[in-house]
């Protein structure tokens, strides 16, 4: 059977876009489908406006530290529409470059909705394509919770379309994203809340740092409130009471417009009472399957609705593979390129390649910083005896500042091998620090060749190498 394409990609975010550039450069014939804006999650409404908006909502706190150095330093106040000008013109510079990429490497471009029509065949726009395979990298959304009047809220989709930048806010959730966005609104000067329903922010992550990082977050300012959820939330008056919406009333199934803009009134779970100029929910994400036609063509997907793949990236209908977000595997942009690759190796380049997700770095991008690799305390602890080299400390530039604030290095070590199991770090600049650090961690180094590395002085990271007693042992 002679095909339109040797490969048709669903999705343009950074997954699919690099696969069909390098599957291109093999001699494919590529063609690839985007229904919003090139560059998906990552470039558009995720990682970089993110990283924008936090490198803005550091100034204030830089200014506060260079009085304390000898500057006559002041800040204005801050315009969102500046701001959100030059954020918007770059995303648009951004989504040029992807395409630009795209019509370099001969890859063709469809914008609109591709649907899977058989195992062989997309449908986008009303036309028919072929393709001898087909791979899906359609990435995620935001959810909101099930709650009566939810649409009142926004998502973090919907933070960097503001108009104006609120006043005040409540944000739902004890994630990543809800803590980066916690800090980002907090620096910028909002007055920010946020409930999570469970005991201590950012699950999955070290229980020490984590626990370090919430404390820092409330002595910034953030009203940090730990086993707290919504109970109800509704449009208020202007007496900050809740009004009914349509012929609801509260707690009941909302008719209010798509589009809220005016203050929400919310009942907690400890029985407070409260108006915010916004609702944020970032209290998780679900992948981009639904109307692919995954069913109709027999693709099979988990409760959750993410694509089942194999170690190859490859679904159970043998032509039909799927990377990135939408697989709900490890949900980072570096991965979703990773697999991306994997699967031109893998299908072009006749060199079979299983991805490797073990030993991911990844950061927090709050204030401050965390950055991850490897086993936490608790999992090391789980699998066998370790040793955990921790030490928490006031940075020189912030003490010198009179600032409070501390920093956390902490290594964990197998006993037995003397491998560095894993590596965590709050402090500024945790990102870029941990990126480093796994490239130890991913190839084994034991902590004796931590310790033979000479240290760079004076700096924080310096204790990485210099941490020669364990603080405890398990």
């Amino acid at each position: 059977m002679a095909f339109d394409y040797d490969l048709y990609v669903i999705g343009g975010g950074s997954g699919g876009v690099r696969a069909a550039r390098v599957a291109a450069a093999t001699g494919a014939k590529v063609a690839l489908a985007e229904e919003y804006r090139m560059g998906g999650t990552c470039v558009i409404r995720g990682c970089v406006p993110k990283k924008l908006m936090v490198f803005a909502s550091t100034y204030p706190g830089q200014v506060e530290e260079a009085r304390a150095y000898g500057w006559d330093a002041q800040i204005g106040d801050f315009s969102w529409d500046h701001f959100s000008g030059m954020m918007n013109a770059e995303l648009d510079r951004l989504e040029g470059v992807y395409r630009r990429l795209l019509d370099g490497s001969d890859v063709e471009i469809h914008d609109g909705r591709a649907v899977l029509k058989d195992a062989h065949t997309v449908t986008i726009n009303g036309s028919d394509y072929t393709a001898k395979h087909i791979l899906v990298a359609t990435g995620g959304h935001p959810v909101s919770p099930d709650i009566a009047n939810a649409e009142l809220g926004l998502s973090s989709n919907d933070i960097f379309k503001m108009d104006k930048l609120p006043k005040s806010v409540l944000i739902v959730g004890g994630g990543f994203i809800a803590c980066e966005f916690a800090c980002i609104l907090h620096g910028l000067g909002v007055k920010v809340t946020q409930y999570y329903r469970g005991a201590q922010i950012l699950r999955g992550f070290d229980d020490e740092a984590r626990g370090l990082l919430a404390e820092s977050m409330t002595h910034r300012g953030i009203d940090l409130h730990l086993g707290t959820n919504i109970v109800q939330m509704a449009p208020a008056d202007a007496d900050h009471r809740a009004v009914p919406v349509g012929d609801d009333a509260v707690g009941k199934q909302s008719k209010a417009p798509q589009h809220y803009t005016g203050p929400i009134w919310v009942k907690s779970t400890n029985g407070s009472e409260a108006t915010f100029d916004h609702v944020i929910f970032a209290t998780g994400r679900a992948p981009n399957t639904d109307g692919l036609g995954l069913e109709a063509v027999g693709v099979k997907t988990n409760r959750r609705g993410a694509i089942e793949v194999d170690d190859y990236s490859q679904t159970n209908i043998p032509s039909i593979y799927a990377i990135g977000d939408v697989t709900g595997r490890v949900e980072l942009t570096p991965v979703a390129i990773r697999e991306g690759m994997a699967f031109v190796d893998t299908v072009f380049n006749g060199k079979p390649t299983k991805v490797d997700h073990d030993l991911i770095p990844s950061a927090v991008f709050t204030q401050p910083e965390l950055g991850t690799v490897g086993m936490t305390e608790e999992e090391a602890r789980d699998a066998g005896p370790i040793d955990v080299y921790c030490t928490s400390f006031k940075p020189m530039q912030q003490a010198f500042a009179g600032s409070s604030e501390r920093v956390l290095m902490k290594l964990i070590v197998c006993k037995d091998t003397r491998k560095v199991l894993g590596c965590h770090i709050v402090a500024d600049h945790a990102g870029e620090l941990i990126q480093m650090v796994g490239i130890a961690v991913k190839n084994g180094l034991t902590k004796e060749q931590f310790d033979a590395t000479c240290a760079v002085h004076p700096t924080m990271s310096e204790e990485l190498v210099t941490m020669k007693t364990p603080t405890r042992s398990a």
